[in-house]
């Protein structure tokens, strides 16, 4: 399958580079397992929204691991290991940082299912289980590959690019919590002076967390002086605000739905990319119900459709099926439009209450996820050794 690029992948490549001099790329476009690693370190990115799951990188990382203590990437004689004890892996991958939740799926089947569904003609699966001693073996198939006639074995740059992903969603994290500690004490500041704070905060390279607590709070409060008149009869008419729900945190499987507007029962979904596939998948997941994006993008809201149109048109060619989902983008929210909708927020004096929701939100996210309390205690102890 062909190498889908994004930014961690010159990461990988820069490191396939110090092992195999000018053969980075090829090393890359020859290795499924490599493959596969690729596709699972977009979350590297340090604006993205996705769920940086480790799961299936421990599960490939403790068994290479193991492979390399004790020497197998220099010797052929793996096919005589006894294999790794599962309880010995296990104990290891929950001693990784951000490991210390992980279950026991991805050694005993997701792993290999998952690379199976990528690579559904290779002859290979990752992890090799004897079930009745309950011993494990990384797929030697797949670390020895065969580039310029010459096989070469890829277990420590596997090794090192899991290390480095890591390390870059660390990093991510941190870069995350500081912005969220700064918008916590914006509530100490001057009024004008968080207004001009959240305005930095709309950009296209801002943390597509950040901007998804931005988003919500500016457009929670430009719909809530906004009525409709509604009732079960013509008699029972009543006036009712508009009110926005947020449905989750910001990496949460929300099956594509980030805030929910009551009493209309109009869906938004915030996105930082302008892609067809992904607006679409979106709509597909609430059975083409529509929904408005909001975009992490400066383009006009007429060349965000156009794009999105043009996508659509060379990956679905029939035009009815193209204007289905064209007809399920109920409204494009941009950069440019939200900044607008905060300056008349603000005309009508409810900045604060801006600023009280962006503090509010900020802390269910500082203090709720798992993965948090991992980084955090990683972080302390990685403190203490340097200490010492």
């Amino acid at each position: 399958m062909p190498v889908v690029k994004h930014d961690f992948t010159e990461k990988i490549i820069a490191i396939l580079e110090t092992h195999f001099p000018n053969r980075g790329v090829k090393v890359l476009n020859n290795s499924e397992l490599l493959q596969y690693l690729n596709i699972k370190t977009k979350a590297a990115n340090r604006g993205s929204k996705s769920r940086a799951g480790f799961a299936n990188h421990y599960a490939i990382y403790v068994l290479v691991e193991d492979y390399i203590n004790h020497g197998f990437h220099k010797k052929n004689d793996y096919d005589e290991y006894e294999g790794a004890q599962f309880t010995v892996l296990f104990r290891r991958q929950r001693e990784l940082p951000f490991g210390s939740k992980l279950q026991n799926h991805a050694l005993n089947h997701r792993l290999n299912e998952e690379f199976k569904k990528y690579f559904p003609t290779s002859p290979y699966l990752p992890i090799i289980r004897d079930i009745e001693s309950n011993r494990y073996w990384i797929n030697e198939n797949l670390l020895k590959i065969l580039i310029d006639k010459k096989t070469v074995n890829i277990a420590l740059p596997v090794k090192k690019i899991i290390d480095a992903y890591v390390e870059a969603r660390r990093k991510a994290f941190d870069a995350f919590m500081s912005y969220c500690q700064k918008m916590m004490d914006i509530q100490q500041q001057e009024p004008q002076t968080a207004i001009e704070f959240i305005r930095g905060l709309l950009r296209p390279n801002i943390d597509a967390r950040v901007f998804e607590i931005v988003s919500y709070a500016i457009l929670k409060q430009y719909y809530s002086d906004q009525q409709i008149y509604w009732g079960w009869s013509p008699d029972e008419i009543s006036a009712e605000y508009l009110k926005l729900f947020k449905t989750g945190r910001t990496n949460a499987n929300d099956g594509g739905i980030d805030f929910v507007m009551k009493p209309l029962g109009r869906f938004f979904q915030v996105t930082e990319t302008i892609d067809a596939g992904k607006y679409f998948l979106d709509i597909d997941k609430v059975q083409r119900y529509p929904i408005t994006f909001v975009v992490k993008a400066e383009q006009t809201v007429d060349e965000v459709l156009d794009k999105v149109r043009q996508q659509a048109t060379n990956r679905y060619k029939i035009k009815a099926v193209v204007k289905r989902y064209m007809e399920a983008v109920e409204e494009v929210i941009n950069i440019p439009e939200l900044m607008k909708r905060f300056d008349e927020v603000i005309e009508k004096g409810k900045g604060k209450e801006v600023i009280k929701e962006i503090v509010l939100q900020s802390r269910v996210e500082f203090n709720v996820e798992d993965e948090e309390q991992d980084v955090l205690v990683y972080n302390k102890a990685t403190e203490q050794e340097e200490n010492e």
